[in-house]
């Protein structure tokens, strides 16, 4: 069972329990409106992303969702957000996903970082047989990122979700499977 208090941590970043005092903290990252091009809400708005929040918060005392801040260790900076999600226990699979980072630390390997310490929870500590993810099939940076790390690209739901802007999305899905992980964690020479 997940321990909804908490947090994965490396050198570089900690994962901890999003807090309603967060909004503040995330707001100063959140400004630049074409960020959420391939999010389902655009927090740049400060009434979405409180709205966003509010709504992982009460996920996360459903029990049905665990969010996470990201935080930089060096400068204990707030600088994106995580979550694990979708939870079956039942079915013995997790989401990872809602992750979106400050834009100064796209392409800085921090996303692989958060990947990597949540995946370790997942399959390591959760016992699960499935981690998937899922982002928008016009996301091709994400879905570069997650074919990265080792996911398999399992298809397109159409007309999946609405975005921000009306569009229909098409949702492409990811997973790594509990016999698959050894070799990611080889392949991206984590220990």
């Amino acid at each position: 069972m997940i321990d909804f208090n908490i947090s994965l941590e490396n050198d570089n970043i900690l994962l901890r329990p999003m807090q309603p005092s967060d909004v503040e903290e995330y707001y100063k990252v959140t400004a630049l409106k074409p960020m959420w091009i391939y999010f389902v809400s655009d927090l740049s708005v400060l009434s979405q992303l409180k709205d966003w929040v509010k709504t992982a918060l009460e996920q996360k005392e459903q029990h049905t969702r665990l969010p996470f801040t990201v935080i930089e260790k060096s400068t204990d900076k707030v600088i994106g957000s995580s979550s694990f999600g979708n939870i079956s226990y039942h079915d013995s699979r997790i989401e990872i996903g809602w992750t979106w980072l400050a834009s100064e630390f796209h392409g800085k390997g921090v996303n692989h970082q958060v990947k990597q310490l949540m995946l370790y929870y997942g399959f390591e500590t959760l016992n699960m047989q499935r981690i998937e993810f899922k982002t928008d099939v016009l996301n091709i940076a994400a879905r570069k990122a997650l074919k990265k790390i080792g996911c398999f690209e399992e298809g397109v739901l159409r007309s999946h979700t609405l975005m921000i802007n009306k569009r229909r999305r098409d949702t492409i899905y990811y997973s790594i499977l509990k016999s698959e992980w050894p070799e990611v964690k080889r392949k991206n020479k984590w220990t």
